[in-house]
């Protein structure tokens, strides 16, 4: 057998036996090989269900025979607070819906782990404790994780971020190869951290954004050396980097209140740049066919679609910009792209709209699904979206441009972490357990 057709043989294979990120091996959020149920229930279609042994809104990722967590576990060791007020993040306004405000310095000790388990029969395979610390921030929302960007595998390594806690890079046997630790964050009313890093090859991306000195940097994978640095203004942003590759040249995108902009992956340097985002930028954005699509939804709404093919410096007055949506945008979950179709929440409720991703036209707009609070991103396989809401509902819709409702589930937990899908599993992964969503056998 020739050597390149083999190695497209194993690509395929650890493709369809991947989901690498938390919006899957491709950024995208859809599983092309994918066929998982579309009705379950805690009697029906749960192949498995472990519990985990702690918190996280971190999503699972997926190499062959493997799945990959995060955990913080909150000890009874108590200690002397390792925080102190600083700028913004000080500043109360009332414990409103979101219990933000001006919450006590932690004084527990929490574990931070990383956590391997079987994919056939969900027991864990093993567990390593990473860092043992006090987080210097309390919980200024009541739905913040200290385990909440996710990690990521190139089926040699785990990378596990948790924020001030560290970076740490482990192999598939939860040794600890390398870590970097670069600071403590100072997040606006302390609602944490929560942007997952993008690996790209042999480069590892990091958004270092809080009310501090932000910047953006590179590691090499293998060696966690740093490779560039480069400053940010934003102040706090969650979004996590999304890679994209345009005419032989690898970008980084990274959006933000003042302004989204890209770089490139092996310089740093800054290649276009686009105002217009709201206040608050968490979701992710998504490349799909040289476009990107970058979307803002708190204290305001708007959706934009960038041609990064021709974007260079400032392009908010060019022809870069094909459309802008300003209507029902999403606050936290990411936006879906799927065969042409473009669904996202309005805000963080289960309030769906579904566009056409070239063009932006209108397909629906506003419809209610059933669902109260959303924060996971929606997922597609097998021509179907699968919609996740936290109080443990979950609907299946009909890829398409009409509003068709396959099957309503729930499951008894709360689900702030984003699905994996790979083959004809489902993943979910709740506050307190990981399901494995599949046909009974």
């Amino acid at each position: 057998m020739r050597p390149l057709l083999c190695l497209m043989i194993v690509a395929g294979l650890a493709s369809a036996q991947s989901w690498t990120t938390w919006r899957g091996s491709d950024g995208l959020g859809v599983s092309r090989d994918g066929n998982p149920p579309t009705e379950w229930s805690e009697e029906k279609n749960v192949r498995w269900k472990t519990e985990l042994p702690g918190n996280g809104s971190s999503s699972p990722v997926v190499w062959k025979d493997r799945i990959y967590v995060t955990c913080a576990v909150e000890t009874e060791r108590v200690g002397e607070p390792t925080g102190k007020p600083t700028g913004r993040s000080r500043r109360g306004r009332g414990r409103g819906r979101g219990g933000f405000g001006n919450p006590a310095f932690p004084t527990h000790y929490f574990e931070f782990l990383v956590v391997a388990l079987d994919r056939k029969t969900g027991k864990i395979a093993w567990r390593v404790k990473v860092a043992d610390e006090i987080p210097h921030e309390g919980k200024g929302h009541k739905d913040t994780s200290y385990a909440a960007p996710s990690p990521i595998t190139d089926g040699e390594r785990v990378y596990a971020h948790f924020g001030s806690r560290g970076l740490y890079c482990v192999d598939l046997s939860g040794k600890v190869l390398w870590s970097k630790k670069l600071g403590q964050t100072s997040t606006i009313f302390r609602f944490g951290e929560g942007s997952t890093p993008v690996l790209h090859g042999e480069t590892l991306v990091v958004n270092w954004d809080h009310e501090g000195e932000s910047f953006v940097v590179a590691f090499d994978k293998t060696t966690g050396k740093e490779l560039w640095r480069t400053e940010r203004r934003q102040g706090t942003t969650w979004a996590s980097p999304a890679v994209a590759q345009v005419k032989g040249k690898v970008q980084v995108v990274i959006p933000g209140p003042k302004r989204s902009i890209a770089y490139d992956l092996n310089t740093g340097k800054e290649l276009w740049s686009c105002g217009g985002m709201t206040r608050s930028c968490v979701p992710t954005p998504v490349v799909v066919n040289g476009i990107c699509y970058i979307m803002s939804g708190f204290m305001g709404a708007v959706l934009q679609a960038i041609d990064i093919g021709s974007a260079k410096g400032d392009i908010g007055d060019t022809s870069s910009l094909r459309w802008v949506h300003k209507r029902g945008t999403s606050y936290v979950p990411s936006p879906l792209v799927y065969d042409g179709f473009l669904y996202f929440f309005r805000v963080n409720t289960g309030t769906l709209s579904c566009i056409d991703a070239t063009s932006g036209e209108v397909h629906y707009q506003g419809k209610r699904t059933g669902l109260r609070t959303v924060y996971a991103s929606p997922v597609g396989a097998g021509g179907r979206v699968y919609l996740t809401g936290q109080e443990g509902a979950f609907k299946v819709l009909k890829l398409g441009k009409t509003f068709t409702e396959l099957a309503s589930n729930s499951l008894d937990d709360i689900f702030d972490a984003s699905p994996a899908v790979v083959g004809d599993a489902l993943y979910l992964r709740g506050r307190n357990n990981l399901y494995c969503i599949a046909e009974e056998e």
